[in-house]
């Protein structure tokens, strides 16, 4: 009988179920009142005393490894099953789910834009750190210590242990990038600079407290201030129409004599008035002016034989002007909805 035990034993172990009719034949050969594990308990009952023990210990494992293989082959069977019917649900008429492309923000583009604009005329592109010390962001660009300048930029200044305070801070515009430029490389020097600035200012409309800003550096020998008027009303033209005219207005920054703040004929109304430029005809965009020699000296370059201009403007008032966006904010927030409908710029 043990032998008939161990040939059951090896036919349950090579057994195969791949469906419910394979799972039935399984239990009613083995398992059922007319299987064969039924059988060899009926035969049990004539086996000698002496040979009970033994035998009826394989008996007893063959009887639980038959159940358990048949409780395998059940949840096999139930699985597949499940599969197979929820693989009949699938619809293949239904429509494929879309998928979105993403949108290159609008302050990219107009990043971009920019970049390209001057790249043609020369200027390479240069870029610097966001947290500055006090040298680059306010000294060297001859901002004395006390001067009013310095409190109109609304600055964060950072804590640091070993520093004096209020020599670290967070950059308020990107001439630092300008100085640091200088004190490197020898003119002629003709860059961008392209970054994001902070001031502490109350978030609204038409202010934030980190906005992006572009500032334009050109330093060499002879270099006038009709080199920047052309440089100017060459970019205005690329920018926003070959119709475009500028206009310079006396202004004053520190770093910079003389200076000017430089408007475009309002691309809206094509300089005839309206709300967008106040019924003026004319948008502010930029300031500029020449290099004020203060500045050269202090970056290490002889002001008695180089010359040179700067100006500097915001990339979101150049995107708002370009997009008709009333809202600087919205350039933060990530609103998927303002954001598409850029997908086609």
């Amino acid at each position: 009988m043990l032998d008939r035990i161990k040939e059951v034993i090896d036919e349950v172990t090579t057994a195969t179920v791949g469906s419910k009719e394979d799972l039935e034949n399984f239990r009613l050969k083995y398992i059922s009142r007319k299987g064969i594990l039924n059988d060899l308990f009926e035969q049990f009952k004539t086996v000698a005393n002496e040979q009970k023990r033994a035998v009826g210990q394989e008996l007893n494992k063959l009887k639980n490894f038959t159940e358990q293989r048949f409780k395998d082959f059940t949840e096999d069977v139930e699985n597949s099953s499940e599969d197979s019917a929820n693989s009949s649900k699938l619809d293949l008429t239904l429509p494929v789910a879309p998928n979105f492309a993403g949108t290159v923000h609008p302050l990219t583009l107009t990043r971009q834009r920019v970049l390209e604009v001057f790249a043609r005329m020369g200027f390479s592109h240069e870029d610097g750190p966001e947290v500055e010390t006090d040298w680059y962001n306010f000294t060297a660009l001859n901002f004395a210590e006390n001067h009013p300048a310095r409190e109109m930029q609304d600055t964060f200044f950072v804590e640091k242990k070993g520093v004096q305070k209020d020599d670290v801070l967070l950059r308020t515009h990107t001439s630092n990038v300008q100085v640091r430029l200088m004190e490197r490389k020898k003119p002629p020097i003709r860059s961008i600079m392209i970054g994001r600035v902070y001031r502490n200012e109350a978030i609204s409309a038409r202010a934030h407290c980190q906005f992006h800003q572009i500032e334009g550096l050109y330093v060499d020998k002879n270099v006038s201030f009709k080199d920047l008027k052309d440089t100017l009303y060459h970019f205005a033209k690329e920018m926003f129409g070959k119709d475009t005219k500028i206009r310079l207005r006396p202004s004053y920054f520190p770093f910079t004599e003389p200076s000017a703040e430089i408007d475009v004929t309002c691309f809206i109304c094509g300089g005839s008035g309206c709300n967008i430029c106040k019924h003026s005809g004319w948008v502010e965009i930029a300031g500029s002016g020449m290099v004020d020699p203060n500045v050269l000296i202090n970056s290490g370059i002889d002001p008695e034989e180089y010359t040179g201009f700067a100006f500097g403007m915001g990339v979101e008032r150049i995107t708002m002007l370009r997009y008709g966006i009333n809202d600087l904010r919205l350039f933060f927030e990530n609103d998927v909805r303002f954001l598409r409908q850029f997908e086609g710029a």
